[in-house]
C-alpha cells in the first residue's frame, strides 16, 4: 500500500512538472505569436479561424473576438482576383500533399474599413502523424511598401527613359543635320542649331545631377558643406542668370536691408532657388516673378511667387513627392518630377521646411524657412 501511494505521488509530481512545462511552452508560443510583426492566423481543418495575433488585428482593423471562430473566407476576402491560387482553389486540387507544401497568394485584402490592404499570405499545413490535416498556419504580410517601391521603380524607368531619350534624339538630329556634306548652312542656322544642342545638353546635365542626388538621398541623405552665406547675394546672382533665359517675365528680388547671414550650404540652397525660379518660368506664361525674404526671430523665410495659373489644390499634397507631376505639367513642360522633391530634401536637411502658400487666382507661391 505504501508503495502504491509512493507511485501515485511520483505520478502526481511528474504530471505537475509536465503541466508546468506545457504551460510554459504555451506561454512562450503565445508570446512568440503575439510579438510577430506579421499577422498570423491559425486555422482548423474546416478553415474556421482558431486564433489570430495582435498584428493581424491591427492589419484587419477589428478586435480578436470579431475574427476568431469565423470562416476563413469571411475574413480573407479579396477585392479582385489575387495573384496565385487561393487556399480554397489549392485544396480543391489536392493541397497539401506534403508537410512543407507552402502556398503563397498576393492581392488586396478587403477590410471592414477602407481602403483595401495589399497583402501577401503564406499558408503552411500542419499534418497529423497519419497524414490528415490538423491546422493551417497563415502568415499575413503587409506589402504596401513593396508595391509602392515597385510603382516608383516603374515610374522612374518610364520617366527617365522618356526624358533622356528626347534630348538625346534632338542632339543627334541637329548634329546629323549639321554634318550633312550635301548642304551648306547659313551662320544663323548653325548658331540656332548649336543653341538647341547646348540647351538640350544642359537639360541632360540637370536631369543626371538630379538623379544622382536622388540616389544619394536613398543611400543615406545629402551631405551639406555649411558656411556663412548671404542669401540676398545668392538670389541676386541667380536672378541675373535667369533674366537671360526669358523675355516674358520680370524677375524681382525683394529682401529687407541687413538680412542676416546664416549657416548653410551655398550650392544646395542655390539648387533650391534655381528649381523654384525654373518652375516659375515654366508654369507662368508671363508676368512678374518675385523672390521675397522675411526675417523672423529664429528663422528666415524665402518666398518665390509668380503670376501664372497657380497650383491646383488637388495637387498641393503631392507636389513634393518623388516623380510627381500634375496633369498640367505633363502636358505643357518637360521634367522628371524631381525638382521639388530635392528642394524639400535640401531644406529639411538644413532643419527648415518648405510648403505651398495657396493664393487662389494669383499664381503659385512656394515658401521655405531656414533656421538662423
Amino acid at each position: 500500500m505504501l508503495q502504491t501511494f509512493a507511485d501515485q505521488a511520483a505520478i502526481a509530481v511528474f504530471n505537475a512538472q509536465l503541466y508546468t512545462q506545457i504551460s510554459f511552452e504555451k506561454s512562450r508560443l503565445d508570446a512568440l505569436v503575439d510579438s510577430a510583426a506579421d499577422g498570423i492566423l491559425i486555422l482548423n481543418a474546416d478553415h474556421t479561424i482558431e486564433r489570430c495575433n495582435i498584428a493581424f488585428e491591427k492589419l484587419y482593423g477589428r478586435p480578436r473576438k470579431d475574427i476568431q471562430s469565423k470562416p476563413h473566407t469571411e475574413i480573407i476576402h479579396w477585392t479582385h482576383r489575387p495573384e496565385g491560387q487561393t487556399l480554397e482553389e489549392a485544396e480543391s486540387g489536392g493541397w497539401p500533399l506534403t508537410t512543407h507544401a507552402y502556398l503563397y497568394v498576393e492581392g488586396d485584402l478587403q477590410r471592414p474599413e477602407p481602403p483595401p490592404l495589399p497583402v501577401g499570405i503564406t499558408y503552411a499545413p500542419l499534418l497529423a502523424p497519419d497524414g490528415n490535416l490538423q491546422n493551417i498556419i497563415a502568415t499575413v504580410r503587409d506589402i504596401s511598401k513593396f508595391r509602392n517601391a515597385e510603382q516608383i521603380k516603374n515610374t522612374f524607368v518610364s520617366i527617365v527613359s522618356h526624358e533622356l531619350k528626347t534630348p538625346v534624339a534632338l542632339i543627334k538630329g541637329y548634329v546629323s543635320t549639321l554634318r550633312r556634306e550635301d548642304a551648306k548652312w547659313d551662320k544663323s542656322i548653325v548658331k540656332d542649331s548649336l543653341a538647341v544642342i547646348e540647351e538640350e545638353a544642359d537639360h541632360l546635365g540637370v536631369m543626371i545631377e538630379d538623379l544622382l542626388d536622388v540616389s544619394r538621398l536613398q543611400a543615406g541623405g545629402l551631405t551639406l558643406n555649411k558656411s556663412d552665406i548671404s542669401i540676398p547675394s545668392i538670389v541676386d546672382h541667380l536672378a541675373e542668370r535667369f533674366r537671360t533665359q526669358t523675355d516674358r517675365h520680370t524677375i524681382v528680388v525683394d529682401f529687407p536691408a541687413k538680412f542676416p547671414v546664416i549657416l548653410a550650404d551655398e550650392n544646395r540652397l542655390s539648387q533650391v532657388i534655381s528649381n523654384l525660379l525654373s518652375n516659375a518660368i515654366k508654369y507662368s506664361p508671363k508676368g512678374e516673378i518675385r523672390i521675397h525674404g522675411q526675417v523672423r526671430p529664429d528663422q528666415v523665410i524665402i518666398t518665390v511667387s509668380d503670376q501664372g495659373p497657380g497650383i491646383d489644390p488637388a495637387d498641393i499634397p503631392y507636389i513634393f513627392d518623388r516623380f510627381y507631376r500634375s496633369d498640367q505639367a505633363v502636358r505643357k513642360t518637360k521634367g522628371a518630377g524631381l525638382g521639388l522633391y530635392l528642394a524639400k530634401a535640401v531644406v529639411e536637411a538644413h532643419g527648415g521646411r518648405i510648403w505651398v502658400d495657396p493664393q487662389p487666382g494669383s499664381g503659385a507661391r512656394i515658401c521655405f524657412s531656414l533656421p538662423r
